[in-house]
């Protein structure tokens, strides 16, 4: 079930990225792409053959596991940038470029790099399953790493949402809002991975459950924005032909 989750996930943000590689190609909306680029990268580098491949190629300290959190970081904060501008929800934007989402960005990475400096790296292993399995430190580190990256990411996506329900009770097209309500469910989503350490290994599964959720709610949410926007433009232009 995991691995169908996983390759899905991949599939669908590859289709997403290549659909809007042309547009990219003609300089139009490139940050459009290079969301879905990163979140493709970043998922790829969370399935256990391409992550032991790349972490190889590195190294085989895990460091792929580290570019992973920073993939994650650069995706999340342009999407939360572009959504925040999107839905002109200048609340948002403030708390994700202004002092007080750089202080947390900085934060979460500090803690990232030294708690992964902590650990004994040795070996590729995808999620980090064979450090958490070595000792009881090492177990401890890896949960404490886990809860730093995923700090970030909630910080953005929350700071997202209040913009989102908004977008959900206004009269713009249904497109619109259903693509609204598809990005507050990818918030939550990620919210409710905060409490990852808490679920007993018996509920593990719903830990990947959450994070392929949010992300396929997130890059269907932002690729529905899109479509709304070009049948915009096209029934604009449609209108001005008959005038």
């Amino acid at each position: 079930m995991i691995a169908i989750l996983q390759w899905t996930t991949l599939a669908v943000c590859c289709t997403v990225t290549l659909a809007r590689l042309p547009y990219a190609l003609r300089g139009q909306n490139r940050s459009l792409f290079s969301i879905f680029a990163l979140m493709t990268l970043a998922i790829l580098l969370s399935i256990e053959a391409p992550y032991v491949a790349v972490d190889q190629a590195l190294g085989g300290l895990n460091v792929a596991n580290l570019v992973l959190r920073f993939v994650i970081f650069a995706a999340i904060f342009f999407l939360g940038f572009r959504v925040a501008r999107g839905f002109s929800a200048d609340d948002a934007l403030r708390l994700i470029t202004g002092p007080v989402g750089i202080a947390v960005a900085a934060a979460a990475s500090a803690v990232v790099v030294a708690v992964f400096l902590m650990m004994d790296t040795a070996g590729s292993s995808a999620g980090l399953v064979a450090v958490f399995a070595k000792d009881e430190r090492n177990a401890a580190l890896v949960e404490y790493y886990g809860a730093a990256g995923r700090l970030y990411p909630a910080y953005i996506t929350l700071a997202l949402f209040p913009a989102m329900v908004r977008t959900l009770r206004s009269g713009l097209p249904a497109l619109v809002r259903f693509s609204a309500g598809l990005l507050a469910l990818g918030t939550v989503a990620i919210s409710l991975s905060l409490l990852s350490p808490v679920i007993p290994p018996s509920l593990g599964f719903m830990r990947f459950v959450l994070n392929y959720s949010a992300v396929l709610c997130l890059v269907l949410g932002l690729s529905l924005i899109w479509l709304a926007k070009a049948l915009a433009m096209r029934t604009t232009k449609k209108q001005a032909g008959l005038t």
